[in-house]
């Protein structure tokens, strides 16, 4: 019996989500105990492809990238679940959301997920952190649902 791995390395996040350049957003799985929670990093680099344009002369990383960077931490903990390797889970919906301070190019994203319910093995329901330098940048509660 092989040993569940606590973490992932890019490649490895690769094989388990579909995303891929320029949305592959969740560089590193430092922390993943199964069934319960998930940690991801995303280095933010100067040379994302969203800087120029948002915002020239003051870049930030969109809000929904922050969130869906989040949601792809969740998708690892979804698709580690028995019997949902290969599965794919779109995010459904999202409750509770508050960004508390812009991420900029240098930031480490970190993102803690915590799998809240998984019902009928379709619909999952996830509590989501993302701090940088241990300040609370985002929060939110995520619905996904199992796409046939």
């Amino acid at each position: 019996m092989t040993a569940t791995p606590r973490t992932f390395e890019a490649l490895e996040i690769q094989d388990l989500l579909p995303h891929r350049y320029p949305f592959a957003l969740v560089d590193r799985i430092i922390d993943y105990t199964p069934g319960k929670q998930a940690v991801g990093i995303k280095n933010v680099t100067v040379n994302e492809p969203f800087f120029p344009g948002h915002i020239p002369g003051r870049p930030i990383m969109p809000g929904v990238l922050i969130v869906e960077s989040m949601a792809q931490v969740g998708g690892v903990i979804l698709t580690q679940l028995p019997g949902m390797r290969g599965k794919f889970f779109a995010f459904a919906g999202i409750d509770g959301v508050r960004f508390r301070r812009p991420v900029i190019p240098g930031d480490r994203l970190v993102m803690t997920l915590d799998l809240v319910s998984f019902k009928l093995n379709r619909i999952a329901k996830m509590q989501g952190q993302a701090r940088v330098d241990d300040q609370l940048v985002c929060e939110a509660q995520m619905l996904f649902s199992l796409i046939d």
